[in-house]
Formats: structure tokens, C-alpha cells, sequence
């Protein structure tokens, strides 16, 4: 039997982040490989309309826990969701469920974080820093904890080209971030955040860090690993391929471009596209909770799941597969024809921007105004952008990662355990893993249907159709402006044509000869 499936029989495990897209993949893998777990605890928020309850039905009825069903019947009786609130200080939560919390919790991942680039320096530290610091004080009066998983990023220290299996100090201690973030006003914090990130691109990542640094310092006695993924991407095989359900990381760009809107992007096509499958780093979590509580080592250790290092991809690559695959399975009601090129020069992504993204967004936007519609196009347009003008710092820069701690543990585990919990990427398949990702989205995330595929295809070809036509027509007009107002333009224009007719006479005398 699997010692890691064995290991979480009878456990009482705490998620946070369990209604995001990792925490979920999560929970299906431990539901379905150790169906015999005692209760997994979820911290979760009501959504506006819905109760705990309802949340953790409408998550439980979802295509990703079918499966589950089978190897476990009772699922739904061992999910116990916890009302809490990470933008308190306190998390809200109810004595009665702290309680339960401290005396029945073995493991927790703690997968919670707010992943915006652009969110406010003050909110960011409160997600991923203070949140973080007060589920560490529950842990350290938690009785029965073993082992205590966190989940920060590869990207954490970013500003490093080479980045080792270590926890990086910050220049400026948590404690002392946490403590101004309560007495700042929110635009001296705005004033001052760029100071305070330094060569780090956003708050995330640097928050992230923060993060990291406050769990070494203030862990105690506990028995604790941080896990860093770089970019999250759709299930490579569990609970089957290309599955996902938001749009972060490279699924925004693919639906961007199957769509049409996306056209041009500022990156380096030779930078790697360091993605990780979404089941590859709950594999690693699952079996780095397993060897720490079993190990209790001294210190925490610190696990990198990439794949640049061992199976590298590009985003060139990356792209171009990207395209083909959508050749064959576009996605329905594109805007334009999907078609997309990268620029690596600020001056031609500016120019770019205008001309493929902007302008065509203003067009349709005055004919939905003509026909009596709201004009949306420019504003969804203009978010687009934003946002890729977030990204660019990844898709720009490669980074180098040590995995000898990742590798140790592969070497640790058991060969039914490397079957059952794989987190070895170099067997990865790139182009069979786009294409489930490209197929993953348009199932999965937009709900489309497969069968609609022929008309999806027809509907792309007149697309085509109209961009030849729609191009023909302005080539025609610049050149009728230049034949009016220049000399040069004319003389050219009449040596085509003489050049064309001559052409075509001997083309018509040589016919004639030979009959």
C-alpha cells in the first residue's frame, strides 16, 4: 500500500485556499487516494447568495469530483467548512471553531493568498502576511499538528537570477511592515511602496516574501516546508487532462488569443515559460506534508516546483503551439481570427497596441452604438491590456531553480509512491500538454461544446474572409491617396500595370504559337 495514502487515513487536515483552483485539485487528490481521512476543515468566506454550505455543494457537484464519488461515497460528510475572513485580523473565526481547530488538527496547507499583481500594498500584506502570521499562532497551540505546508511562489524572489532552496531575507523586517501597514495613511503607502518592493515587480511577489521570512522567524517548535510553484497551469493527467477553471497565469493569454483579442504581446519567445501542471505541485505537496511529519526536520525546508530547469519550454514555442492547436479546436464567437505575434521592442508593442487592439475595439464599439447597443469592446480592451502589461516582467526574464531538496524526496518515496504522487515533469509532453490545455479551457472553463466545433471553424473562416476583404479595401485607399498626391506613387503604379500587361500579351502570343 502506499505509505502516503496510509499516512493521511484518519487525519484531520485544515485547507486554506480551498475553494481556489489549487485547493480543490487538493482535495480531490486526498478524498481519492485516502479515502479513509477523518475531516478535512476548509476556511471559506460566504459568497453574496450563498451560504458554507452551498459553496461546498456547488464545489463537491463539479466535474473535477466525480471521480471522488466512487473511491468516496460519504465525501460530502467529511467536509467540514469553516466561516473565516482573511482580511480580518483576527480571521473571524467563531470560538467554538478555533476550539475544534486546536484539538483535532494533524495537517494544514496553508494555499490562501490574493495572487493580483496590482492589488494595494497595505491589502496584499494583510492576505499574505498578517493572515499567514495568525494561522501560525493557531498552529503553535494546535495539540495534535505534525507538519505545517505553505504555499508561496518561485517568483518570491524574482529579483535573483539564480534562486536557491532557501528562505531570502528582506531588507525590511515583517514585523516592521506589519506594524506601519496599521498606522499609514493609504497614500503615503502608495508613495512609499515602490521603495519598499525594490527590484521586485509587484506587491505579490514581494508580500510573498515577506511571507516566507515570517514563518522561519516565528515557526517555534513546529515541523514546517514551503513550497514554491512557479506558474500554475492546467492538470497534466489527474483527475484527467487539461482540466481548469480560472484564467489565471497562461490560461488569460489562450483565451485572449482563441478569442481574437489578443494580437501582439510583449515577450521574449526564448524566455522559458516555466509552467507547472496544477496536479504536479499537489503531488509534491501531498508527499512534502507526508515527509515532514514523518522527518520532522530541524529547520524548514524549502521544495521548488518548476519544470525550466529540467524540461524547458519556451514561450516561442509555447505560442505556436498555442495557435495550432486552436486551428483545430477553436472556441466559439471569436472576435477576430485567432492570430497572435511576439515584440520584444516597446516602441513596436506601443504601436502594436494601437493598432491591433485599440483601434479595432473603437470600430466596433461605434457600430454597436449605431445599432442601438452598449459600447463594451474599448473597456474590456483597455482591462486586457492592463494586464498584460502586469505579466510582461514572466514572460520576459528566465529564472534558474534549484531542486535538490525536490529531487531528494522523489528519491525518498516508494515506487508506488512515485506512481501514485508524481511530481517529475521531465516525461512531460509539451505539445500533448497544450493542446489538453487548449481543449482543457474550452470544455472546462468557457463550457463549450464539442460538437459546435464545425461551426466554430466556419464562423473563424468568414473572420478570415472579412480581414482579407477589410484589408483589400484599405490598401486600395492608401494607394489611391498616393497616386493623387505623389509622382513617385504614379510612375510606380503605371510600370505595374504596363509590366503586368506585357506579361500577360506574352503570356497570350505564346499560347497562340503553340496552337
Amino acid at each position: 500500500m502506499s505509505m502516503i495514502s496510509a499516512f493521511y487515513s484518519g487525519k484531520s487536515i485544515l485547507i486554506t485556499g480551498a475553494t481556489g483552483f489549487m485547493g480543490k485539485v487538493l482535495m480531490e487528490k486526498l478524498f481519492r487516494t485516502s479515502p479513509d481521512l477523518k475531516i478535512i476543515y476548509i476556511l471559506v468566506r460566504p459568497k453574496a447568495g450563498q451560504t458554507l454550505q452551498q459553496r461546498v455543494t456547488q464545489i463537491l457537484n463539479s466535474k473535477l469530483f466525480e471521480r471522488v464519488k466512487e473511491f468516496c461515497p460519504n465525501v460530502h460528510e467529511k467536509i467540514k467548512a469553516i466561516y473565516a475572513d482573511l482580511s480580518q485580523s483576527d480571521l473571524a473565526i467563531s470560538k467554538e471553531d478555533i476550539e475544534e481547530l486546536l484539538s483535532c488538527t494533524n495537517i494544514i496547507f496553508h494555499c490562501a493568498a490574493t495572487v493580483r499583481f496590482d492589488v494595494h500594498l497595505k491589502q496584499a500584506v494583510q492576505l499574505n502576511v498578517i493572515a499567514t502570521q495568525q494561522l501560525l499562532l493557531m498552529a503553535n497551540q494546535m495539540t495534535k499538528l505534525e507538519a505545517f505546508i505553505h504555499m508561496s511562489t518561485a517568483y518570491s524572489n524574482c529579483n535573483l537570477k539564480h534562486i536557491d532552496e532557501v528562505v531570502y531575507s528582506c531588507p525590511v523586517e515583517p514585523k516592521k511592515i506589519i506594524d506601519s501597514m496599521e498606522w499609514l495613511d493609504e497614500s503615503i503607502i502608495e508613495e512609499i511602496t515602490p521603495k519598499l518592493i525594490g527590484d521586485r515587480p509587484n506587491t505579490y511577489v514581494y508580500t510573498k516574501a515577506l511571507a516566507e521570512v515570517l514563518l522561519q522567524q516565528e515557526r517555534g517548535n513546529l515541523n514546517m516546508a514551503i513550497i514554491r510553484p512557479s506558474i500554475v497551469g492546467a492538470s497534466w493527467q489527474e483527475p484527467f487532462p487539461g482540466w481548469v477553471d480560472n484564467i489565471n497565469g497562461p490560461t488569460g493569454l489562450i483565451i485572449a488569443t482563441g478569442k481574437g483579442f489578443l494580437r501582439c504581446l510583449r515577450a521574449t519567445p526564448k524566455a522559458v515559460a516555466d509552467v507547472v501542471p496544477v496536479d504536479t505541485v499537489v503531488n509534491l505537496t501531498l508527499a512534502v506534508g507526508w515527509y515532514t511529519a514523518v522527518h520532522r526536520p530541524k529547520s524548514p525546508s524549502i521544495y521548488h516546483c518548476t519544470s525550466g530547469t529540467i524540461n524547458p519550454c519556451n514561450w516561442g514555442k509555447m505560442g505556436i503551439q498555442v495557435l495550432e492547436t486552436l486551428q483545430k479546436v477553436p472556441f466559439e464567437k471569436a472576435f477576430r481570427q485567432p492570430n497572435a505575434n511576439y515584440t520584444t521592442n516597446s516602441l513596436s508593442s506601443k504601436y502594436w497596441n494601437a493598432v491591433s487592439h485599440r483601434a479595432p475595439a473603437l470600430i466596433y464599439d461605434f457600430y454597436l452604438q449605431l445599432t442601438g447597443r452598449k459600447p463594451k469592446m474599448t473597456k474590456l480592451m483597455n482591462r486586457l491590456l492592463k494586464t498584460l502589461a502586469l505579466t510582461e516582467y514572466f514572460i520576459n526574464h528566465s529564472w534558474e531553480w534549484s531542486t535538490y531538496n525536490t529531487e531528494m524526496l522523489m528519491f525518498a518515496l516508494s515506487p508506488e509512491d512515485q506512481k501514485i504522487f508524481n511530481f517529475d515533469v521531465r516525461p512531460l509532453n509539451w505539445l500533448e500538454y497544450i493542446e489538453n490545455y487548449v481543449l482543457g479551457i474550452k470544455m472546462y472553463l468557457l463550457k463549450e461544446d464539442l460538437a459546435a466545433i464545425p461551426e466554430a471553424k466556419q464562423h473563424n473562416r468568414r473572420l478570415r474572409n472579412i480581414n482579407y476583404l477589410l484589408n483589400t479595401v484599405l490598401f486600395l485607399i492608401v494607394w489611391r491617396f498616393l497616386i493623387a498626391r505623389s509622382q513617385i506613387a504614379r510612375n510606380v503604379w503605371f510600370f505595374i500595370v504596363s509590366f503586368c500587361y506585357k506579361c500577360l500579351s506574352y503570356l497570350r502570343a505564346s499560347s497562340t504559337l503553340k496552337a
